[in-house]
């Protein structure tokens, strides 16, 4: 699945990142890599953003970001 479709509350973590090779190193950019916990905080009412806590601190992410973002329950 990928991040966008995860359940708030839910904690996953990231199997691929897809996308050209920019798209992705801004991705990883942010702290999204490749086997990294992330903890869904909440999605805002319209899907758009949604709030990670990813390495410690709370990131935003665009929906259409999330949905390049591969990732399996934790």
């Amino acid at each position: 699945m990928n991040l966008s479709e995860a359940k708030v509350g839910s904690t996953v973590t990231v199997t691929k990142i897809e996308g050209d090779s920019a798209y992705k190193r801004r991705i990883m950019d942010m702290g999204i890599t490749k086997g990294t916990s992330l903890y869904i905080r909440k999605v805002a009412p319209l899907g758009d953003p949604i709030e990670l806590t990813v390495r410690g601190y709370e990131l935003s992410v665009r929906k259409m970001d999330a949905q390049c973002v591969q990732v399996k329950e934790a």
